[in-house]
C-alpha cells in the first residue's frame, strides 16, 4: 500500500510518499518541501494572508499531482497552529478540499505532540527506555516524554520560531534588552514543565524538524568541520548548541545569510530558534542532543498503519482497487467467499474456452469475474429472491474504480445468474445498446452454468473442458469428489450458454458421459432445494422483505 501524508506547518508545508512493507514498517519513496510562511502574520488568532493562502494551494495542488502520479491509496493531511488559531482556517480548509481534493485534518497541540513521539521512536531506537522528543515547529514548540510503547507527558507551547522572531526579535543584530524578553518569555511559558521532566529518568533528548535539524548541521560541521546530508542518530553536544546561539545572536541576517550550512530561507528565525532550543536543553540539563529527521508526517503514517491494519493488508493482497471493491463488497454482504470464488473460477474457465464463440475480451472477462464473485451478496438481504436483491446491492455498494455503465453490467451479470432470462422490460437491461445486452446474456449464461458446477457449495469440480465434438460441445468435470449433484445442476442451468452457442452441450465427469436428457429433468428453481440448515450454516440471517433498505444503507 502505498500513502501520502502531508504536514501542513506553520513555516513549511512537508509531504512524503512512503511504501508500506508487509510487516508494516514503510520506506519513503519520494518526498517535498515548500517553505510558505503559511502562518506569518496570522498567528494567535488573526487571518492567513492571501498571499500564504495563495502558495499553500499552489503547493498542495502540485503535492496532489505528485502523489497521483505514485498511484497512492490513502493521502493523510495535517494542519497544526497557524490553521488552527487563525480565524479563517475554516475557510482554508475547505478552499483546499475544493480545489485540490485533500481533505486536511487540525489536529491539537496534543496530538501533533503525540504523532511526533510516535515518529521519533520509531526513527531513533529507544526501545522501553525512556526519552525526551522536541520539536520546534514555527508555530509551536512539543516537548515528551515516554519510550518506544508508552507516552508518559506530551505538551505543546505557542513557542514556534516564526512567533517568536514576530514578537521578540525587534533588532538585527539581536540586542541584549530583546534576548532578554525572550529567555524570560520562554522560561515562563515552559521553565517549571521541562524542570519536571528533568528530574525524571531518560536516557537520552531527541530533536527533530527543520529548525532543530538546521542547528544540529551547524553543530556537526563546527564538531566536525563538515555538514553530513544523513542527521538521523547523530549526537551533537549541548555546548556547541549554546555556542551556535551566540554566534548567530551576534551577527546580522546579512551575515548569517552566509554562514556555511545554514539554510538562507531560515536566516530570519534562526536567532530565535537558537535561544529556544538552548533555553530548553539548560533546563533539561543535558550534555548531548540525538538528532531525527523523522517527525510529524512520519507520526502521521504510523498512526495510519495502526488504526488501519486490517485494510492495509486488504490492500496488499488486492492491490487493484476495483477488485478490492468488490471484496469489500462481498465481506461487507457477508458472502459465501468459497462458493463465490469457484464460481467465478468456473465462470472465467467457461469464458477463456469459448472465446471463439462469443468472441468477448479482457474487458468483460473482468466484468464476468466481479459479477459471479457478488452474484449471491443478496441472501444478506434475504434468500427469497436473492438475485434482485444481489442487483440492487451492487449498483449501491459504492464500488471504486468503475464507471457507472461498468456497475449496471456487472449488477445484471448477477441479476440473470437464476431464475428469469433477461427481458428488455427489466429494469436496467432495457436501457443497455444492444451489444450490451448480448453481453449481459453471454456472460450471465456462464455464471448460471458455474452456479450449478458448484451446487453442492462444496467445490467438488476442480475444473472443467470444453472442447466440440460432433454437433454438440462437451463439458468435462474434473471432480475431485462426488460431483453427482453438480452435474444434476449443470444440465439444468445448460440451455442459456446453448443458446449462445448455438450447440448443445453434454457433460461427463471423470471420462463417463452423462447422457441424461434435459426433457427428463425437474425444472423446478434450485433455490428452493437448499435447505435452511445451509443458509443458516453460511452466516446469513432471513429477513423480511422490509428489509431491504434498510441492509443496503449498511451497505452503501
Amino acid at each position: 500500500m502505498r500513502i501520502a501524508a502531508i504536514d501542513i506547518g506553520t513555516n513549511s508545508i512537508h509531504m512524503i510518499v512512503v511504501q508500506v512493507r508487509p510487516d508494516l514498517s514503510f520506506e519513503v519513496i519520494d518526498r517535498e518541501k515548500e517553505m510558505v510562511r503559511l502562518g506569518a502574520g496570522g498567528l494567535d488568532g488573526r487571518s492567513l494572508t492571501p498571499t500564504a493562502i495563495r502558495a499553500a494551494l499552489q503547493t498542495l495542488a502540485k503535492f496532489k499531482r505528485l502523489a497521483d502520479s505514485h498511484k497512492v491509496d490513502e493521502i493523510v493531511a495535517s494542519a497544526t497552529s497557524a490553521t488552527r488559531e487563525a480565524d479563517n482556517g475554516g475557510d482554508f480548509i475547505a478552499e483546499v478540499e475544493r480545489q485540490t481534493g485533500i481533505r486536511i485534518r487540525v489536529i491539537s497541540g496534543a496530538e501533533e505532540a503525540r504523532l511526533i513521539h510516535l515518529a521519533a521512536a520509531y526513527g531513533v531506537d529507544i526501545g522501553g527506555s525512556p526519552a525526551v522528543v522536541i520539536d520546534i515547529g514555527g508555530g509551536s514548540v512539543e516537548i515528551t516524554l515516554g519510550s518506544a510503547t508508552h507516552l508518559t507527558q506530551a505538551e505543546s507551547f505557542k513557542l514556534g520560531v516564526i512567533r517568536l522572531t514576530e514578537r521578540f526579535v525587534k533588532s538585527d543584530p539581536l540586542s541584549d534588552r530583546d534576548e532578554r524578553r525572550l529567555v524570560k518569555h520562554i522560561n515562563q511559558e515552559l521553565g517549571s514543565y521541562v524542570d519536571g521532566i528533568a528530574g525524571r529518568k531518560f536516557e537520552r533528548v531527541i530533536g527533530t524538524s527543520g529548525t532543530i535539524l538546521s542547528l544540529g548541521a551547524l553543530a556537526l560541521n563546527e564538531e566536525g568541520g563538515t555538514n553530513p546530508e544523513e542527521l538521523r542518530n547523530r549526537r551533537v553536544a549541548a555546548k556547541t548548541i549554546h555556542r551556535i546561539r551566540k554566534r548567530l545572536s551576534s551577527v546580522d541576517l546579512e551575515a548569517r545569510l552566509h554562514i556555511p550550512g545554514l539554510d538562507p530561507r531560515r536566516a530570519d528565525i534562526a536567532v530565535a530558534g537558537s535561544i529556544l532550543l538552548d533555553t530548553i536543553l539548560r533546563h533539561l540539563n543535558t550534555q548531548h542532543l540525538t538528532l531525527c529527521d523523522l517527525a510529524l508526517r512520519e507520526g502521521l503514517v504510523l498512526d495510519y498503519i495502526h488504526r488501519n491494519t486490517f485494510r492495509i493488508r486488504k490492500v496488499e493482497r488486492y492491490p487493484d482497487v476495483r477488485r478490492r471493491s468488490i471484496v469489500e463488497l462481498g465481506e461487507r454482504c457477508r458472502y459465501w467467499a468459497e462458493h463465490a470464488q469457484q464460481v467465478a473460477r468456473l465462470a472465467v474457465s467457461l469464458f477463456d474456452q469459448t472465446r471463439a464463440m462469443h468472441k468477448l475480451g479482457d474487458r468483460e472477462r473482468e466484468w464476468l469475474e466481479y459479477g459471479a464473485l457478488l452474484h449471491d451478496v443478496g441472501v444478506h438481504i434475504s434468500y427469497e429472491k436473492h438475485h434482485r436483491h444481489s442487483y440492487y446491492l451492487i449498483k449501491n455498494g459504492d464500488l471504486r474504480g468503475f464507471d457507472p455503465a461498468e456497475i449496471e453490467i456487472i449488477a445484471l451479470i448477477a441479476r440473470y445468474h437464476r431464475q428469469a432470462a433477461p427481458k428488455k422490460s427489466h429494469d436496467g437491461y432495457g436501457t443497455l445498446k444492444g451489444a450490451e445486452r448480448r453481453t449481459v446474456r453471454a456472460l450471465s449464461a456462464m455464471v448460471r452454468l458455474a452456479e450449478g458446477l458448484d451446487r453442492s457449495h462444496s467445490q467438488a469440480v476442480s475444473g472443467v473442458d470444453v472442447f466440440p465434438r460432433g454437433d454438440a460441445y462437451f463439458v468435462r468435470l474434473r471432480a475431485s469428489g462426488d460431483a453427482e449433484l453438480e452435474l444434476w445442476a449443470a444440465v439444468r442451468h445448460a440451455a442459456p450458454l446453448e443458446k449462445m452457442l448455438g450447440r448443445p452441450i453434454r457433460f461427463e465427469v471423470s471420462g463417463r458421459e452423462h447422457k441424461e436428457r434435459r426433457s427428463n429433468v425437474e425444472q423446478s428453481d434450485h433455490a428452493a432445494r437448499v435447505s435452511r440448515k445451509a443458509v443458516r450454516r453460511g452466516g446469513h440471517r432471513r429477513v423480511g422483505k422490509d428489509d431491504a433498505a434498510g441492509a443496503a444503507g449498511e451497505v452503501a
